[in-house]
């Protein structure tokens, strides 16, 4: 009778085992730091706020229930942020601002499998500040008028204000799909829409929030 038992668990064991898997992942990241004001005011000089390019890599868990239902855990260190563009009237000279919010990012997922090949999935995720960097450009015809350690000073005032101003860990949802190409590998793509006001101390209602949108390639070890 213990043998019976023995084998059993070691068969409801490696059964568990088989529906879990861990992969890795890496991939574009598209990001957008959205103001309840709009454009805005910077300087003296008004500011529009862009979209801007970045990175991801990260590993993940996942465990099926069965062929159509999953849960999905992620740890990404993702290259997020955003810009601002600045046009100086009169000098032909247009500043570029990019706010490099470097962070942990910890997704969670349910998953739904509406073929074998292709994942839908939503869910929450939390993210934690690891950095923040800043990066002056500039462009116009004048641009070689602009003093280089002017753009640093400038650089280093914007890392003191994103490091003193925001908070270092935010919250929001995420929906995507994913399709498995061959063996493991998959193509993967979602859309993270940010929840926290990441403004620590707002004046008269001020929000500031980040969304995200992410395309990249994975692999699940089988």
């Amino acid at each position: 009778m213990k043998k019976i038992l023995l084998a059993s668990a070691i068969a409801l064991f490696a059964g568990l085992n088989a529906q879990t898997t861990f992969g890795l992942k890496a991939g574009y990241a598209l990001s957008k730091l959205n103001s309840s004001e709009g454009d805005f005011e910077f300087g003296g000089f008004e500011a529009s706020l862009k979209s801007k390019s970045g990175f991801y890599i990260g590993g993940l868990v996942e465990h099926k229930f069965n062929n159509k239902f999953a849960v999905q855990g992620e740890v990404e260190y993702a290259n997020l942020g955003g810009k601002a563009e600045v046009g100086i009237p009169g000098t032909g000279i247009t500043l570029t601002e990019k706010m490099n919010l470097n962070r942990i990012v910890i997704p969670v997922s349910a998953r739904y499998y509406a073929t074998p090949e292709l994942g839908i999935y939503a869910g929450p995720y939390v993210s934690f500040k690891t950095n923040n960097k800043a990066k002056f450009e500039v462009s116009g015809p004048n641009a070689g008028m602009v003093d280089p350690s002017g753009l640093k000073e400038g650089e280093r005032y914007l890392e003191r204000e994103l490091n003193n101003g925001l908070k270092s860990t935010d919250f929001g949802l995420f929906l995507g799909a994913d399709y498995n190409i061959h063996k493991g590998l998959f193509v993967d793509a979602r859309y993270s829409f940010g929840l926290t006001n990441m403004i620590k101390n707002p004046v008269d209602g001020e929000t500031l929030k980040m969304n995200f949108f992410q395309l990249g390639i994975g692999y699940k070890f089988k």
